[in-house]
């Protein structure tokens, strides 16, 4: 029997899908419907004539996302202990911005008529100090239902140490109607304010999510498995999703740092950072050996504690509008032309001087070679919206456009070094896998500027996030604070973890995961007596030995470890992964006598040695028709479907046994 799956992942621009069938790969792009992203989806898949025949569907979603940048969320409610009713206001008391004299934080999520309490307490060991008071409870719910709320976040103090408040508290909750996100099942453990935000992040776009997922699932076949990414790197069921939609807030992120491991790991390479370039953005990770996960992330500006890929985001893509600030400097993004209009170039009444512009003025991109000759792009119009730059800038077009790449580089590689440097780790050792629609576009610029020594272009770059729904596990987290001494830990911290992992393989059971495919990944927070922060170390059942290796990657993260200071376990954390069937890469030997040769010439500019305009006749070339083994010489410009891969002077390509394109930079005196 065929399988069909496909994998489906959203941007602010394109709609990328992937279809995967008895091994083999197809790709598709349609351009991203934001009032409604299943339209987008559901039209690719109609135009690929495979609706009816799809098994199962992996989906990236930015609904999630969007939902909260936009504040576009339900009206949402907060119930909190009496006396904590004003946490999301209080927050940890710092400024967004130090050295502003008219600091302004970002408004709470629930404003302050609909955050009620009711009168409980316990203490920091879960024990009662004051009963719940059911009296309490149904004037805070009457409230909430006067104010108009339809979705309930929970989050009473030192729940996470005993969970029965908060679950009566929810009971009643669904029962008066409300949609329920309590702390104690979304994230039980301490810090009060991460905690209420998380939940309240969850309520808040809960039902938009299972909405849209409804729509979804109605419109495909019956007997279609709908699965969801999370920012963890793994699936959940389109069920699981409804209820903890906070776990998708970076859901396509997060898919093309899988897909950039999984196809990095065909090619033997093990360290690399991800470098996706979509329309409005640019997401980059560093993969060391595995993805790098933080529980310490941002949405909008409101904290979430539930793990995620470490992935670090600026407003930087295709659809960058170029623009002067006060000063006159020269900005891009992070202000996108999106979809409609989108860039000049896609001749849809967009007038900015965009990063896709800049490219088509610089002959980067070949109109008549976009999206596989399927969607052409407007050369005149790219050059009449770069003109208005020119012209401030007091130069030609080209100099103005590669004004624009020069900053959106910049851009690009501050975040590649908040990633990497930052981090402790050496841009030098990893290898740059550039994906996206415009990842292969700057890949060998920033990798020369990071001194970065190659770059992997996958045989898929556009739609690698939609490849990497398809090869991602399906994945559970679980927490729970235990605040212990590290001599005093051990007993407790292995009771913890034996009653998680029985959750894990119940849960993952659910989801149709095989006892024989579940894998358990084990971990402990870590930190110095008095420390505000802790470090996530893997736990073999020896606290002692995460004792040591918690001073060790102290001192690489920060610089510095002390191992005669007393550690404190805080959490326990387990990983339950399901492994699924990974699509397998066929390694071809490199042909004999290999002749590379272009299918056209053109001309291109690119930066020289001292910042001018360089004019090259670039040599272009059809990916599909280079073989294994061949080699390519800069500049050339490399043209497939759902991406164009710039080569620059001084790099050469290769074709690898797996069909990625592996490109190196040559050193000067070294022979091309």
């Amino acid at each position: 029997m065929t399988h069909l799956l496909v994998g489906v992942d959203t941007g602010g621009t394109f709609t990328d899908i992937v279809l995967l069938r008895d091994g083999g790969f197809k790709v598709h792009k349609v351009l991203s419907t934001p009032e409604d992203p299943s339209r987008a989806i559901l039209q690719g898949l109609r135009e690929l004539g495979i609706l009816e025949d799809i098994e199962a569907l992996v989906h990236g979603s930015t609904v999630a996302t969007n939902a909260v940048l936009e504040q576009k969320g339900v009206p949402t409610g907060l119930i909190t202990t009496a006396g904590f009713r004003d946490i999301l206001e209080i927050g940890r008391q710092t400024r967004p911005r130090l050295y502003s004299l008219r600091p302004q934080k970002v408004p709470p999520l629930v404003s302050r008529e609909r955050r009620v309490e009711v009168k409980e307490r316990l203490n920091e060991r879960g024990e009662v100090l004051i009963a719940l008071d059911e009296a309490s409870l149904e004037r805070a719910l009457d409230a909430l239902q006067s104010a108009g709320v339809e979705a309930v976040a929970i989050s009473l103090l030192f729940s996470f140490a005993n969970p029965e408040h908060e679950r009566r508290v929810a009971a009643r909750a669904r029962e008066a109607g409300f949609y329920v996100s309590a702390s104690s099942s979304v994230l039980p453990e301490f810090r009060e304010y991460e905690r209420t935000s998380t939940t309240v992040l969850n309520a808040y776009i809960g039902p938009l999510i299972a909405r849209y997922l409804e729509r979804l699932e109605q419109e495909l076949p019956s007997r279609t498995t709908l699965r969801i990414m999370q920012s963890n790197g793994g699936s959940i069921s389109s069920a699981m999703a409804r209820s903890e939609a906070a776990r998708t807030l970076l859901s396509g992120p997060a898919a093309g740092v899988v897909g950039a491991a999984f196809v990095a790991q065909a090619s033997g390479f093990t360290q690399t950072i991800s470098f996706d370039i979509g329309g409005t953005s640019t997401d980059v990770a560093l993969i060391n050996g595995t993805a790098t996960e933080t529980t310490n992330g941002m949405i909008g500006g409101y904290p979430t504690r539930l793990p995620m890929i470490d992935i670090h985001t600026v407003g930087a893509g295709g659809g960058s509008i170029g623009w002067f600030d006060t000063g006159g400097a020269l900005r891009v993004g992070p202000i996108s032309a999106g979809a409609n209009p989108g860039p000049a170039a896609y001749g849809r009444g967009g007038s900015a001087a965009t990063v896709t512009d800049a490219h088509v003025v610089l002959g980067r991109l070949i109109p008549e070679a976009f999206l596989g000759g399927t969607m052409k792009l407007d050369a005149q119009a790219a050059q009449q919206a770069m003109q208005a730059i020119a012209e401030r800038l007091g130069g030609s077009v080209e100099e103005a456009a590669l004004g624009i790449i020069r900053v959106v580089n910049a851009n690009m590689e501050a975040a590649i070094r908040v990633i990497s440097v930052e981090r402790g780790c050496d841009p030098r050792d990893f290898v740059l896998v550039a994906f996206g629609g415009a990842g292969p576009l700057h890949a060998c610029e920033l990798a020369s500027a990071l001194r970065i020594p190659r770059v992997l272009i996958p045989t898929v770059p556009g739609v690698l996030s939609a490849l990497g729904t398809l090869v991602a596990d399906t994945l559970k987290d679980y927490v729970r604070t235990i605040m212990l001494p590290a001599e005093e830990a051990q007993e407790v911290a292995t009771t913890v973890l034996g009653e998680l992992e029985q959750q894990g393989r119940e849960d993952l059971a659910h989801e149709g995961i095989a006892p024989e495919d579940i894998r358990i990944e084990r971990y402990l927070d870590l930190r110095y007596v008095g420390q505000a922060y802790e470090l996530l170390i893997p736990y073999g059942y020896d606290v002692a030995q995460a004792v040591l290796d918690f001073h060790r990657m102290h001192e690489q993260r920060f610089g510095y470890s002390d191992s005669h200071e007393r550690v404190q376990v805080v959490n326990v954390r387990l990983k339950a992964r399901g492994v699924g069937d990974k699509p397998a890469y066929e390694c071809r030997e490199a042909e004999e006598q290999v002749d590379v040769r272009p299918f056209a010439r053109r001309k291109a500019l690119f930066t020289g040695a001292m910042g001018e305009a360089l004019a090259y006749e670039v040599p272009v070339y059809e990916r599909a028709s280079l073989p294994v083994g061949g080699v390519l010489q800069g500049p050339a410009i490399i043209v497939q479907y759902d991406t164009t891969t710039v080569l620059p002077p001084n790099w050469r390509g290769s074709v690898d046994a797996v069909n990625n394109l592996v490109l190196e930079h040559i050193e000067e005196g070294e022979s091309a």
